[in-house]
C-alpha cells in the first residue's frame, strides 16, 4: 500500500511539473514580448495629475524615490506627501523636497482628520484627497521610483476614453543585504512574470500599489476611497470595482522601481506572507492555481517521490535550466541595472514556496505597526498594535 501511494504520489508530482514546466516557458515568452512594447509613442494630450504619495516612516532611500516625483517632465502636475501622524519622520524629507523645488505643485498633509478606516493606507489617503486639484489621480507607495517621463506614460493611458483606471509593472531593486536580495529575486523572478502570464488568459481587472492611475469621476461612481477602506487589497479592489462600472484597467508599458528593504529574514517573511494572503483571500481559486508557478520546488518534489533517477532528475535539469532562464529574462525586463545572481534562486524559491504555503494556515497578517485578520474576500478586521513596523 506504501508503495502504491508513493507512486501515485509521484504521478501527480509529474503532472504538476509538467504544468509548471509549461507555464515558467509562457513566462519567458511574456517577458520577452512585454520589453518590445516598453516603447510607447507619446501621449496626444497631457491632462493635469494629483500625485498622491501615502507615507509611513523613514524608509531606506525615501529622498530618492520621493525626490522621482518631482522631477517630472509633464507641464502640469501636483505632489501632496501625506501621513497621518503629524510627528512622521517621513515628513521632514517631504518638507525638505518642498523647499528644494519650489517651482514644482508640491504639498504636504500631516494628521489631517479622516474617517476611520481599516486600511490605514486608505485612511491616510482620505486626509489627503481634499487637497487634490486635477481629476486624474495617481497613487503611488512610498517605496517607488520612477524616470522622468513617468507620468507621461500615466496620461498616455487615459488616451483611451473607456479606461477608468490604469496601472503599470514594477521591478525589486535590493539595498545591501541577503533579505533585500531574496525579496527583490521573489518580485522580479516570481511575481511579475505571473502578471504577464496571467494577462495572456484573462483581461487585467486589478491595479498594484506600485502605480494606481483613476479619474476622479469613476473613483466617486465607484464609491470614492470609502469602498476601498476596508480591504487589505486596495489595489486589487479598485480594479476590480472600475471593472464592474464598465471601464477598462489598462496596463501603460512602463515599469516603476521598487526599493526592497526588508533588514531581515522574518521582516521579509511578514511582508510576503502580507501579500500572499491578500491574494488568497482576494482570489482563492485562482492563488490555488498558482501553485503551477513553483516549478523548481515542485521538481523536486518530483525527484524525491520518483523511482526513476532518470525522470527526477530530467524534471530537475529542466526545471533548474528554465528557472534561470526567467531569472536573466527577469532582470533585462524588470530590474536591469541589477546584477545576475542565479546562486539566489534556490533560496528565494525556497523563500516564496514556503510562504504560499503557510498563507493557507491562518488569516493574520502584520502590516506597519498593526496585526490584522483578513476575511474572505479581503476584508480587514485589527487584531493589535505595535506588533512590527513592517
Amino acid at each position: 500500500m506504501a508503495f502504491k501511494l508513493r507512486d501515485m504520489a509521484a504521478a501527480a508530482a509529474y503532472a504538476l511539473t509538467a504544468a509548471s514546466l509549461a507555464y515558467t516557458a509562457a513566462e519567458i515568452v511574456g517577458m520577452r514580448s512585454y520589453r518590445k512594447r516598453l516603447q510607447s509613442p507619446p501621449p496626444e494630450k497631457l491632462p493635469p495629475i494629483t500625485v498622491l504619495k501615502p507615507l509611513h516612516g523613514d524608509e531606506p532611500q525615501l529622498y530618492e524615490n520621493l525626490r522621482s516625483f518631482c522631477e517630472q517632465a509633464y507641464p502640469q502636475y501636483q505632489v501632496i506627501f501625506g501621513a497621518r501622524d503629524a510627528r512622521d519622520p517621513a515628513l521632514e524629507i517631504a518638507r525638505r523636497l518642498v523647499r528644494e523645488f519650489p517651482d514644482v505643485d508640491l504639498c504636504v498633509v500631516a494628521g489631517e482628520p479622516a474617517p476611520p478606516a481599516a486600511n490605514p493606507k486608505i485612511e491616510n489617503l482620505h486626509g489627503m484627497i481634499g487637497k487634490a486639484k486635477y481629476d486624474l489621480l495617481l497613487i503611488v507607495d512610498s517605496d517607488i521610483r520612477v524616470g522622468t517621463t513617468y507620468l507621461a506614460a500615466v496620461a498616455a493611458a487615459f488616451g483611451d476614453a473607456r479606461a477608468g483606471a490604469a496601472t503599470c509593472l514594477y521591478g525589486g531593486v535590493p539595498v545591501a543585504g541577503f533579505a533585500p536580495q531574496i525579496g527583490a529575486t521573489v518580485v522580479n523572478d516570481h511575481f511579475m512574470p505571473s502578471v504577464l502570464v496571467a494577462m495572456m488568459i484573462e483581461p487585467l481587472t486589478y491595479c498594484f500599489g506600485a502605480t494606481m492611475a483613476v479619474r476622479r469621476a469613476v473613483l466617486e461612481q465607484i464609491g470614492g476611497l470609502a469602498a476601498l477602506g476596508e480591504c487589505i487589497g486596495d489595489d486589487f479592489m479598485l480594479g476590480k470595482l472600475v471593472s464592474e462600472a464598465g471601464f477598462r484597467v489598462a496596463l501603460f508599458p512602463y515599469i516603476v522601481r521598487m526599493t526592497v528593504a526588508d533588514p531581515d529574514l522574518h521582516t521579509l517573511w511578514l511582508h510576503h506572507l502580507r501579500w500572499q494572503r491578500t491574494v488568497l483571500a482576494s482570489r482563492p481559486r485562482g492563488f490555488a492555481g498558482s501553485l503551477v508557478t513553483y516549478a523548481l520546488p515542485l521538481a523536486v518534489l518530483s525527484a524525491v517521490l520518483s523511482r526513476s533517477p532518470v525522470v527526477g532528475g530530467g524534471l530537475l535539469a529542466a526545471a533548474a535550466t528554465l528557472r534561470a532562464i526567467v531569472h536573466e529574462e527577469a532582470r533585462k525586463t524588470f530590474a536591469p541595472e541589477t546584477r545576475l545572481s542565479p546562486w539566489l534562486i534556490p533560496a528565494a524559491d525556497a523563500f516564496v514556496f514556503a510562504t504560499w504555503v503557510a498563507s493557507f494556515f491562518g488569516p493574520d497578517i502584520t502590516w506597519r505597526d498593526q496585526r490584522f485578520t483578513v476575511a474572505p474576500g479581503g476584508k480587514l478586521s485589527v487584531s493589535s498594535c505595535l506588533i512590527s513596523n513592517n
